[in-house]
């Protein structure tokens, strides 16, 4: 059972790295998802995760008090909507714009009301 939970974690990953690169694939929930798995599967991972220097610590703070830093929720909502705004464009299609729209209020919502980490560590 570990193994397949080192494996889905894994998977997990690459689709959060793959998340920041392309628009609309969601980094965030890839990269919970992989924290769970390693956390089930291999502490080894899970440390390595936390203690990764670029998602390690932002996953950390999410995960002890769910904050994630003031920037990253300004960054995530500017890269958002540009995106959501060009697959509106090439795609043209009524419902497929409809659904999109409403993935991204979902989403600016969410990161709105998440609190934002303060200098010092803790939420706003």
């Amino acid at each position: 059972m570990k193994v397949l939970f080192n494996v889905v974690g894994t998977l997990a990953l690459l689709l959060a790295i793959l998340g920041v690169f392309l628009p609309l694939l969601p980094t965030t929930p890839f990269l919970l998802l992989a924290s769970a798995c390693y956390l089930r599967g291999s502490k080894r991972m899970h440390t390595w995760l936390l203690q990764a220097p670029v998602l390690g610590k932002v996953l950390s703070d999410y995960q002890q008090h769910r904050v994630i830093p003031r920037r990253a929720k300004v960054m995530a909502i500017l890269l958002l909507w540009p995106s959501i705004a060009f697959s509106i464009y090439k795609v043209q299609k009524w419902p497929v714009t409809i659904f999109l729209i409403a993935i991204g209020i979902v989403v600016t919502v969410y990161l709105i009301r998440l609190p934002s980490k303060q200098s010092d560590g803790g939420p706003d």
